[in-house]
């Protein structure tokens, strides 16, 4: 992988991070155009998801910490049941991480036909929210296991992570602004433990085979990135225009099944 390929690829990361439209899926679809193979594109992935993490802890920092502070308070208050509700969400990404990390592994090979495929699924549920009747209901504990299952989902490459977790909760008459705060902060977790997992069992080792450089320019360029469709994104849920990223989903699914 070169600095071009991989400024472009993290740029393409920390774009599409955000915005619903598959971060995985568009990250396997420029492997394929740009001619990057190897068993070490997973590699340069938990690096650039690393990146916008960072950048959603930018974004976030005043929510992250205001709920720190109400931890430390020690005491069953608002910013403890968030917490506990981010937590509950992130369980079952893990039981799906833990129990079948091979066979999702397996799924990052650049397989065009199978992505255009979830991207069309993704197209659906982004597609559907354009129905959905906006509540001011708030997140409870079934909603927090509900959309955390559809966090899950989304570790196949095709299915934006942000645009299930969004949907499902719009579905189930959350806020816009409340699901959008939400499904950015819930990811944190997960993202962050399957770095550290990565990290203790040596897989980072890998970075010789790519080079430290080029997985340097991939973070920098998905940090900042991801910082403006970060704010841009949480617009886009206020003003409840998710129905224009089905439609983008649709047409580069059909052009990812018809290339591949």
């Amino acid at each position: 992988m070169d600095l071009l390929q991989a400024f472009l690829l993290g740029i393409i990361q920390g774009l599409t991070e955000f915005l619903p439209v598959s971060s995985s899926g568009h990250l396997e679809i420029g492997h394929a155009l740009l001619g990057v193979k190897g068993d070490n594109n997973l590699l340069f992935a938990v690096v650039v998801h690393g990146a916008t993490v960072l950048s959603t802890l930018v974004v976030f920092r005043e929510d992250i910490s205001n709920l720190f502070k109400g931890l430390l308070a020690f005491e069953w208050n608002q910013e403890t049941k968030y917490v506990s509700y981010l937590l509950l969400s992130a369980i079952p990404v893990l039981i799906l991480g833990l129990l079948f990390k091979e066979k999702i592994e397996s799924l990052f090979t650049g397989n065009l036909v199978f992505v255009g495929s979830m991207l069309l699924i993704t197209a659906c549920l982004l597609g559907f929210t354009y129905f959905a009747k906006s509540r001011e209901k708030s997140i409870g504990w079934l909603d927090a296991l509900i959309i955390g299952i559809a966090q899950a989902m989304a570790v196949v490459p095709g299915i934006s992570r942000s645009g299930s977790t969004i949907a499902t909760g719009l579905l189930l008459g959350k806020k816009r602004e409340d699901m959008a705060r939400f499904s950015f902060l819930m990811v944190l977790i997960p993202i962050i433990g399957a770095n550290f997992l990565d990290l203790v069992g040596g897989e980072m080792s890998a970075a010789d085979s790519i080079g430290v450089l080029p997985l340097a320019v991939g973070f920098i360029a998905a940090f900042i990135s991801g910082l403006l469709a970060c704010k841009w994104m949480i617009k886009i849920v206020k003003q409840g225009k998710l129905i224009y990223f089905a439609a983008y989903c649709l047409i580069i699914g059909l052009i990812a099944i018809f290339a591949g």
